[in-house]
């Protein structure tokens, strides 16, 4: 008799049972994977017969958050697509390419630019997104801008249209940059909690929050001269392309309340009165000045329109020119270095750097432009991708570092080692420091009544437990190795921008610089865009123009059909890491946010170059 009709009658119904449930969620899976790749079918398809009619608006919508690479997890992709949803991320390329395209083609008459959807955005990506209206106007099409209301970020880039629109009920609410953060000592010290902290330089200010419940004097100075520079250069740039006096927004911002009293708290007819804005106006209304120049399109109740991402689609596939003779790397860090490959919305240290290396051993590569849009993180992680940066240079392929909104610390790091550096004067960037942060729980758990104790074969074994206090020992050696991680880092500017090590010295200490001083202290190179960073790398692999095209290396990045068996699929394989807390914490380290806060955590020495120098440019970070 077999083991199975042995068993009890009960136990054989319910296996009987779990089997057909398993059984009819494969079914369900197969089913709704089968569905899915239906849709995505049509959808590739309708896709592919957009068609440039002409006398056109082109529609540029961003969505989501402004980025140099998108880099959600192709499930979320599909899931976003699938539910109909705006993309919770914006190519800052696509758009510049669509309007620089748009501007030498004769079907597109105009464009509308619509920000409502914009959730944020660096300083120097706008104004990347602001020279390429710029160009657009100077082909002599207009640029018209519309949202029901203007966050400052928004307003950044609205400005630079020939008129502004918004509706009556909204608001321009341009109220100034800041950075602020949460201090935590009190609370570290009511848990008992002590955090060890180990740095070089009074404006490496990473660690305050963790040993101090307000931001040190040296901390607001520095702060104080970057967002000042910053301020600046928004008030001088906005009331330029309104062609407002100098001074315009500042009086706008101080004049706020009384301008509100004045206006019976109509906020739309103040920053009209302020020149703000051109057309107090509905959607309806500006739909159908719109569709005077271009017509309506009565299917979809608006002007005739193509959106910038159908719009560069198309033009791409129409595009059947022949390949270029020579080609531009084009390696992006996005977001906190962190060790080892990284993964979505951070930037692996081995990722990158094989990035790097692929590019190096590609005989069509001439030369590599590095984009770094990051905060920092990992020392050991930015100092693969500094060697990576090297290595090319050694086999005579030239490396420019091109800075966008924010390459401090750890992003100053990896691209200290470039044959140039461009950034922009709103660029963020300086921060050139080190700091361990190191805590321990024995206060905590003392008071819960749990002791540790054991035995080791050296004084130094157990010593980095965090439920015993670091001995002195202990500290002299993580403290010195910290000293020695910011000699290396000062090295590595002075050799990089060929500078004395005590000149460097004095304007690091972890202090953080605008773009605009960091060329004035010689950080910085020039200053430019994306563009000017994929000119300079043609210039120096003494190449011209036309002979070269650009070519983005990626992530390895996971294939549709996996992406889909990912997002329909995964309950089982998701069952076994929720048993752990170590899968319980990696489920809840995925959303962006836990992850900015503590994900790039992961150096094997616990040293890390990272600027808590995030701007608030809308209220928030």
């Amino acid at each position: 008799m077999s083991d199975t009709a042995r068993r009890p009658l009960i136990v054989r119904f319910f296996n009987g049972l779990w089997s057909a449930v398993v059984w009819f969620y494969r079914l369900l899976v197969i089913g709704m994977l089968a569905v899915s790749l239906s849709l995505l079918w049509m959808s590739l398809r309708s896709q592919s017969k957009v068609m440039v009619e002409d006398n056109l608006a082109l529609v540029v919508a961003p969505t989501g958050e402004l980025v140099e690479q998108v880099d959600l997890e192709p499930a979320q992709r599909l899931a976003e697509q699938f539910a109909g949803e705006m993309p919770s991320q914006s190519l800052l390329r696509d758009l510049v390419d669509a309007l620089d395209a748009a501007g030498k083609d004769s079907r597109i008459s105009l464009a509308v630019v619509k920000l409502d959807g914009l959730a944020g955005a660096g300083l120097a990506q706008l104004e990347e997104l602001n020279a390429a209206i710029d160009r657009f106007k100077a082909t002599g099409k207009p640029v018209h801008a519309y949202a029901p209301s203007y966050e400052q970020s928004h307003y950044f880039v609205a400005a630079h249209a020939d008129d502004i629109s918004i509706d009556p009920l909204g608001m321009v609410a341009v109220e100034g940059l800041s950075s602020q953060q949460l201090y935590f000592k009190d609370a570290l010290d009511k848990l008992g909690i002590d955090i060890n902290v180990f740095r070089v330089g009074e404006y490496k200010s990473a660690v305050e929050p963790f040993i101090r419940n307000d931001m040190s004097e040296e901390a607001k100075a520095a702060n104080r001269d970057w967002l000042g520079d910053l301020w600046s250069r928004y008030g001088q740039l906005t009331a330029a392309a309104r062609k407002l006096p100098a001074g315009s927004i500042d009086q706008y911002v101080d004049g706020f309340a009384a301008g509100m009293q004045q206006h019976g708290g109509d906020a739309a007819a103040y920053a009209k009165t302020a020149g703000l804005v051109s057309h107090v106006e509905t959607l309806s209304q500006f739909r159908q000045r719109i569709g005077a120049t271009v017509g309506m399109d009565e299917d979809i109740g608006s002007f005739r329109q193509i959106w910038s991402e159908d719009y560069l689609r198309a033009v791409h596939k129409s595009a059947h020119g022949p390949a270029a003779d020579h080609r531009i790397g084009l390696v992006v860090v996005q977001g906190e270095i962190v060790d080892g490959q990284g993964e979505p919305g951070v930037a692996g240290g081995d990722t990158i750097a094989d990035l790097l290396d692929e590019a190096r051993r590609d005989e069509n590569i001439d030369a590599v432009v590095l984009r770094v849009d990051s905060p920092g993180g990992s020392v050991y992680a930015s100092e693969q991708i500094r060697r990576a940066v090297q290595a090319l240079r050694e086999d005579g392929k030239p490396v420019v570092a091109s800075m966008s909104s924010v390459a401090a610390s750890g992003g100053y790091w990896v691209s200290m080692a470039a044959d140039r550096i461009i950034a922009h004067e709103s660029t963020i960037t300086g921060s050139i420091g080190i700091f361990g942060l190191i805590p321990t729980f024995d206060k905590p758990l003392a008071k819960l009544g749990i002791h540790g104790d054991g035995v080791g074969t050296t004084s130094l074994a157990g010593a980095l437990r965090i439920d015993r206090p670091l001995s002195p020992e202990v500290k002299i050696i993580i403290q010195s190795s910290i000293d020695k991680g910011y000699r290396d880092f000062i090295q590595g500017v002075a050799e990089g921008r060929k500078l004395e090590p005590e000149a460097v010295e004095r304007l690091a200490r972890g202090r953080v610089w605008s773009g605009l001083k960091a060329k004035e202290l010689g950080l910085v190179d020039e200053f430019g865009g994306l563009d000017a960073a994929v000119k300079a790398a043609a210039g120096l692999a003494e190449l011209e123009e036309g002979q070269y095209e650009l070519e983005e290396f990626h992530p390895g990045t996971t294939s549709p059909l996996h992406a889909l068996l990912q997002y329909f699929g995964q309950a089982t394989a998701r069952q076994s890491s929720l048993n752990s807390l170590s899968g319980l914490l990696s489920r809840l380290g995925q959303t962006r946010e836990l992850r900015s806060s503590l994900g790039w955590l992961n150096d094997p020495r616990g040293l890390y170059a990272r600027c808590f120098c995030a701007l608030e440019l809308d209220g928030r970070r």
